[in-house]
């Protein structure tokens, strides 16, 4: 007998087992037992073959920001298969199974780090963020002046004090994760280094580094700034580093301006795409999302098309009021869809890349993954405001 179920405490050893020959690491016996102990079952779904557990999927409960907006999403994880259990349909199952626990909970959203695009994409997950590394030597630092009466002082890995700033940044994009004690545990889990924020010279904070030197390498492992003063400010400290480092790393947006801004732009860049998003819910979720501020924004119709989630199959109409800026949403019943040639097309992966900001609908109308007339493309191209997608953690 085959059953997908919420894993139990009893389950934890057999699931951390599978998670060490899935993603070959090893744990000694204290490891492991330490694992168990900090472990929350409930947040672990199981596929049991015959009692046994074949296959496995988390489901982390965050928040994130769309437009400013805060949207609850629901991270999935660990994704574990033993090999005699595979190309069985069993990691299928469990997706499909996620979702409609996702909704149930009033997770909207759903991101993932995927071993394989294609594989998630069959699911409904498409790509929404990339990041950009760079890799500048130390000669090439930039040679920012900092504010008169600004500084710049080390503080304790505290995320706390850093998080007031964090927040505002990230609120800037969209996808990046609201952090919890929790969370920020995690994001300085495993790497070592210092932190230290920007005062401008009012002594307000604004902006972070958090960074390590090692062997002449100064990796940067986050850095934040609220203003382009900040930037400078904190660019000038890294440079003060040039003496004792060959080079210096850091992940960056891919809006990120510092080449623009470097005397010399031509240094190591490299963009890497990164996680995948996917709607869980999209009545619930165009409801909740900000548009653009517009006038005279007539309704606009969407079918999607969702085999993975058939809730969200259908034709919806959206009524914007606010200067265009919130909709009413209504999933159409049979036969009340208007003429086809006012209606927009698309896949829930594509509706996906537009919302989340990857993407325009312009572009996905170029290469046929959305259809429709050029009237209901341009007005959608209007309705959705531009707004640059970043993530700054993993999971």
């Amino acid at each position: 007998m085959n059953e997908i179920r919420v894993l139990q405490h009893d389950d934890l050893g057999d699931s951390i087992e599978l998670s060490a020959f899935a993603f070959q690491f090893e744990l000694s016996a204290d490891d492991k037992a330490n694992r168990i102990a900090q472990a929350d079952p409930g947040q672990t779904w199981g596929f049991f073959a015959e009692g046994k557990l074949a296959a496995k999927l988390q489901i982390i409960p965050f928040h994130t920001w769309v437009n400013g907006r805060r949207f609850a999403m629901g991270g999935i994880a660990g994704v574990a298969t033993w090999p005699e259990y595979r190309r069985g349909g069993k990691v299928a199952q469990l997706l499909g199974h996620a979702l409609k626990v996702m909704r149930d909970r009033g997770q909207t959203l759903s991101f993932l780090a995927p071993f394989k695009f294609e594989f998630y994409r069959k699911y409904g997950w498409e790509t929404y963020v990339d990041y950009v590394q760079y890799e500048i030597p130390s000669d090439g630092l930039p040679k920012f002046k900092a504010a008169e009466g600004s500084s710049v002082v080390r503080v304790a890995r505290d995320g706390e004090l850093l998080n007031p700033i964090y927040e505002s940044y990230a609120k800037q994009f969209n996808g990046m994760l609201e952090r919890d004690a929790g969370r920020w545990s995690k994001a300085f889990f495993g790497k070592k280094g210092t932190a230290a924020i920007y005062l401008n010279p009012q002594g307000e904070a604004r902006g972070y580094v958090f960074y390590q030197v090692r062997n002449s390498v100064a990796t940067i492992h986050e850095l934040v700034f609220l203003d382009e003063e900040a930037r400078r400010g904190l660019w000038k400290f890294i440079a003060d580093h040039d003496s004792m480092i060959t080079k210096a790393e850091v992940k960056a947006p891919v809006d990120d301006q510092l080449p623009f801004l470097m005397q010399e732009p031509r240094f190591k860049q490299e963009r890497t795409p990164y996680f995948m998003a996917r709607i869980v819910d999209a009545e619930a979720f165009l409801t909740q999302y900000v548009y653009a501020a517009r006038s005279g924004a007539e309704p606009l119709y969407l079918r999607i098309s969702d085999p993975h989630a058939d809730w969200n199959e259908g034709v919806y109409r959206m009524a914007f009021a606010n200067g265009g800026t919130t909709a009413e949403v209504t999933k159409l019943a049979e036969g009340e869809a208007p003429e086809e040639s006012e209606v927009l097309s698309c896949t829930i992966q594509t509706l996906t890349a537009m919302f989340m900001g990857y993407q325009r609908p312009g572009f996905m109308a170029r290469i046929e993954r959305l259809q429709g007339s050029q009237d209901s493309i341009d007005r959608l191209e209007a309705a959705l405001p531009q707004r640059a997608t970043y993530l700054a953690d993993f999971f």
